[in-house]
């Protein structure tokens, strides 16, 4: 079978295509925007119209501007015209069975939520631009005439991670991290380490009968700053010494976001609303229906975090 995987030079797609490399039965071909050593590989900006002469039984959309900051034009560029221009590639190609990742940020609201479904509200207001870009994917994957299917992951971590310990990490490594505190209420969250979202991946790509849309987890909802607080004690980190209102931590995210769009300062700010979003508030999801048909997780949390605070002291000690 080939797999043509999008965004293969970032952290899923990258994670996904060295995970099965060695399986004989799987044709992998990789595209990203960025150099990589990858065999199979080609270099291309999804954002222009392209073509390949490729037929795959499978593509994997796993390009996206995953960040929680950045223009409107870039997001329109990398998450809604990049999705498009994979559609028609695939329409010019025999229609293969499209897999698109999504993001759970589609359902996000500045609240706590629990036991969100796939028929949970999402809009019409997001809680930013990529979350209201990869939704965009969304309804264009649905005028797709191929077989397909919409996952989305929720807080993706792991070896290789660009989005969500980093920026945690850095600022415990400055002495800079604050620790959010808001009505007394834990705040729960759910995460899902990347090799076990590469292997439903692998699933939802070889399986037609896999349809529709998935929320994916780990499915072990845990209290976050507890887990935060575990791994940077594990890392040798200081646990963060600040005790910021999330209220205040809002207010200030906002401000410091109109500062960088005003005079159009390079780099993000030090602080975002989703950042403060994602420790200030409980998301949990209900993952009945990836259970039932894609199995439970391939590895449990526990094992994820050991496996990414040992390649993080790794990376650490290059």
């Amino acid at each position: 079978m080939q797999i043509l995987v999008t965004g293969a030079s970032g952290f899923v797609g990258g994670a996904f295509m060295r995970r099965f490399a060695s399986r004989i039965d799987l044709d992998l071909i990789g595209l990203g925007r960025r150099a990589s050593d990858l065999p199979q590989y080609y270099r291309v900006d999804l954002a222009q119209p392209f073509d390949l002469s490729l037929e795959p039984d499978v593509v994997i959309h796993a390009a996206a501007r995953a960040s929680p900051w950045g223009t409107r034009r870039e997001f329109e560029a990398q998450n809604v015209a990049a999705t498009q221009h994979v559609i028609d590639y695939c329409r010019r190609h025999g229609s293969p069975r499209l897999v698109y990742i999504s993001s759970s940020s589609v359902f996000y609201r500045d609240a706590h939520q629990y036991d969100l479904t796939e028929s949970s509200p999402i809009g019409p207001q997001f809680v930013n631009e990529y979350a209201a870009t990869k939704y965009r994917g969304e309804e264009l994957l649905r005028a797709y005439e191929g077989e397909s299917v919409i996952l989305r992951p929720r807080a993706v971590f792991g070896p290789g991670d660009t989005v969500l310990f980093p920026r945690v990490l850095a600022a415990a490594r400055k002495g800079v991290l604050p620790l959010f505190v808001g009505s007394g209420e834990t705040v729960m969250g759910d995460l899902i380490y990347i090799d076990v979202l590469s292997d439903y991946l692998l699933q939802a790509a070889t399986r037609p009968a896999i349809g529709g849309s998935y929320n994916l987890t780990n499915a072990e909802p845990v209290p976050l700053q507890s887990l935060l607080l575990d791994v940077l004690t594990r890392l040798g980190l200081p646990a963060p010494a600040r005790r910021v209102r999330i209220s205040t931590a809002m207010r200030a995210a906002a401000a410091l976001e109109r500062m960088y769009r005003t005079l159009r300062l390079q780099g993000e700010p030090p602080l975002t609303r989703f950042g403060v979003g994602v420790f200030a508030y409980s998301k949990t999801f209900d993952v009945s229906r990836a259970l039932a048909d894609l199995g439970r997780p391939s590895l449990t949390l526990s094992d994820g975090v050991d496996r990414f605070v040992e390649w993080q002291r790794a990376e650490w000690n290059r």
